[in-house]
């Protein structure tokens, strides 16, 4: 699993998710939770005296993150204040946390940061993620009367404010993660300083485009921060119209949901690009907004979702959101979608799914039929090693979309008037050489939607007899029924549709293709992205080439 700040953010207080009970009321659901998070944290903290981690806990790799124990005092705060948890008024909670928040202070620079080992160094934005505990954790101990916490937390604190009104980001989210640190901060100990900081960043605006998606894309991770750092502004800073963007964002979520709930991560430009998860992890920003609004979708998240993701120091910090739920109503699963920003469209008919990427990603579709996945289809042409198929112009014609690729090989004369060319000054002198030899190839896909599922015309002409491949990638190795397959040569994992049909297939859910085609056994052309992860099925063929694929989603 890929090390990310949502990773050990979570970590910090996150429990073993509990099955659903439905006779337990939502806070002592979210007890239970925490009290799991906390026995765990427990385990794994390091006490040894004299032990240069005392107060933290190493990853699966043995490092250490300063932020996680400065972040976890929000959970042993919880513990320690919420009269369901089993860990209420126990004092080891304020000595465990005394550790953590004296290991981060002992790591943080002279600027006032903390470190994230594995990538950043000196980090304002990593402090601020910290800040989101240990600043909840002193606004709940403010709330409740609880002068030990404070002190406890005083010393990171007072340093990590330092860090948030002088220091830099280099991500989009960070700036929100920074000003909903510093309106924490404010909440517990106010201060102008952190008002007008807020207000520098907030002047940029919020980076939300007419689709509803922040800069970065990031359907399971940074989407999510910043909804977070949202609600939190909005609330400690009484910004309503910060919430805006909010309604945006989680109102597009709905139309980026494959069958399982599991949601379309193709798009993002982060870590969580094609990684797997639902939209559970919006339970937050949906519950807090369902109570908020009387939104009955956002409830349909919040109410399925509370089980395993309900938080405690969330339901202590926004009492609101204890409220009763509006009545539920669960989102669409019939619709099309054109996303003009993101120049995507999602398509989804029931156990039927799917994303066609218009423009600039090899990927250009990916479809389901329940948990049956293909991962993706892709083509390549071995034009001069730099035909992978990645659409730069697309258009609508009737129900289906055309995307189109053009591209040209050209050789080189001798420079004109000649004069000498170093060693590592070809590339530089090519705009100064007269091309002749132009080769020329033009690529199109042309996806239609039928009523059992999406037909695929692929294109390829311009140069004659280029080979060309597809690609049908299975996401699941196991889904694949190789009994019609021949395997490719010098290629683990590629399987080669000569003819007929072939399928990918998960319980009661399956996708079929076809016909295949077989003109050769070269599947890793030259120029190609590498083979997708799992098994890919391979059909082959020449240019000037014309074939139609049929996917059924059964």
């Amino acid at each position: 699993m890929k090390t990310t700040r949502r990773a050990w953010m979570q970590a910090t207080a996150a429990a073993p998710l509990l099955a659903a009970d439905a006779s337990l009321d939502l806070e002592t659901t979210a007890a239970r939770n925490h009290d799991k998070g906390v026995e765990n944290l427990l385990r794994i903290q390091i006490t040894e005296p004299g032990h240069r981690h005392r107060g933290s806990w190493p990853d699966a790799f043995g490092i250490h993150y300063p932020a996680s124990p400065a972040a976890s005092s929000d959970t042993f705060t919880a513990a320690f204040l919420h009269p369901k948890s089993k860990f209420h008024k126990n004092p080891l909670m304020l000595e465990r946390m005394k550790l953590g928040i004296d290991y981060a202070v002992s790591t943080m620079t002279p600027d006032g940061n903390i470190h994230l080992p594995f990538t950043n160094f000196n980090s304002p934005p990593d402090t601020a993620f910290a800040v989101w505990g240990a600043g909840n954790a002193a606004c709940l101990a403010k709330k409740h009367g609880a002068r030990e916490i404070l002190q406890t937390l005083d010393p990171f604190l007072t340093r990590a404010k330092r860090g948030l009104l002088n220091g830099g980001m280099h991500t989009p989210n960070h700036r929100w993660v920074a000003c909903s640190a510093m309106a924490l901060l404010h909440e517990a100990n106010p201060d102008p300083a952190f008002l007008k900081r807020i207000e520098q960043w907030l002047a940029e605006g919020i980076d939300i485009d007419e689709d509803g998606q922040y800069d970065e894309r990031s359907i399971i991770g940074y989407n999510v921060i910043v909804d977070r750092s949202l609600v939190i502004m909005a609330d400690k800073l009484k910004r309503p119209e910060l919430l805006e963007p909010l309604r945006k964002n989680l109102d597009a979520a709905f139309y980026l949901m494959h069958p399982g709930d599991e949601m379309v991560t193709e798009i993002s430009h982060r870590q969580d690009r094609n990684a797997i998860g639902n939209i559970g992890v919006y339970w937050f920003p949906m519950h807090y907004m369902a109570t908020r609004d009387n939104n009955p979708r956002y409830a349909w998240v919040a109410q399925k979702y509370a089980p395993a993701h309900a938080a405690l120091s969330m339901l202590m910090s926004y009492p609101n959101m204890l409220k009763p739920l509006p009545a539920v109503e669960a989102p669409s699963e019939n619709y099309a979608k054109e996303f003009k920003a993101l120049e995507i469209v999602r398509i989804r008919r029931g156990e039927k799914s799917a994303t066609i990427m218009l423009r600039g990603d090899s990927r250009f579709l990916m479809l389901r039929s329940g948990d049956a996945v293909v991962g993706a289809l892709r083509f390549a042409s071995a034009f001069f090693g730099k035909a992978q198929f990645i659409p730069r112009t697309w258009t609508k014609s009737g129900s289906g979309y055309v995307l189109k690729q053009e591209l040209s090989g050209p050789y080189y004369q001798p420079l004109n008037p000649p004069h000498r060319v170093k060693a590592g000054e070809w590339n530089e002198t090519r705009p100064e050489r007269q091309r002749t030899e132009v080769c020329h190839l033009e690529q199109i896909a042309t996806i239609t939607e039928t009523e059992r599922g999406f037909r695929v015309r692929i294109q390829a002409h311009g140069t004659d007899n280029v080979p060309l491949a597809i690609e049908i990638s299975a996401r699941d190795k196991d889904q694949l029924n190789v009994s019609r397959l021949a395997a490719a040569p010098q290629a683990a994992g590629a399987w080669l549709l000569g003819k007929g049909t072939g399928s990918i297939k998960s319980g009661r859910h399956e996708v079929r293709f076809g016909p295949g085609v077989e003109a050769h056994q070269y599947t890793q052309v030259r120029g190609a992205e590498a083979m997708m992860p799992g098994q890919s099925v391979y059909l082959t063929g020449f240019t000037p080439f014309d074939h139609t694929i049929e996917f059924e989603c059964l």
